[in-house]
């Protein structure tokens, strides 16, 4: 069984293109807002990993990443941000809230599996 990503973006070509890129060693669920990601994570879903923009429509990526941290039947899933704000700041803040990692759009799309990959082992042990 392959292990899972949750892709949580609203940007339909991006996602798309995470899809067809992790697919070959992950099962990809896409949610388009933080609302239904955190609704499908509710109903009993666990992925190994979750991908985040931090500008998403219902609520934002700051608020999403503070709801999985606070829960603790999520808060030990990797969590990576991604952002088309280059923000020391933000990325700051991201982190300090939990996230395992704050990537600045257009980023590498080896670089993120590479860090996913890392942060499950990281996770693992």
């Amino acid at each position: 069984m392959k292990p899972s990503i949750l892709i949580v973006d609203d940007q339909i070509m991006l996602t798309d293109f995470l899809v067809y890129y992790f697919s070959k060693n992950y099962d990809v669920v896409v949610k388009k807002d933080g609302q239904s990601a955190l609704l499908w994570l509710e109903e009993g879903n666990t992925p190994n990993a979750i991908i985040a923009d931090i500008n998403m429509p219902k609520i934002t990526g700051f608020e999403f990443l503070e709801t999985i941290k606070a829960n603790p039947l999520f808060n030990d899933i990797p969590v990576i941000m991604l952002s088309a704000k280059d923000s020391d700041e933000d990325k700051m803040e991201y982190l300090k809230l939990g996230a395992d990692d704050y990537l600045t759009k257009p980023f590498n799309p080896e670089e993120l599996e590479l860090k996913i990959s890392s942060i499950r082992k990281t996770s693992k042990s």
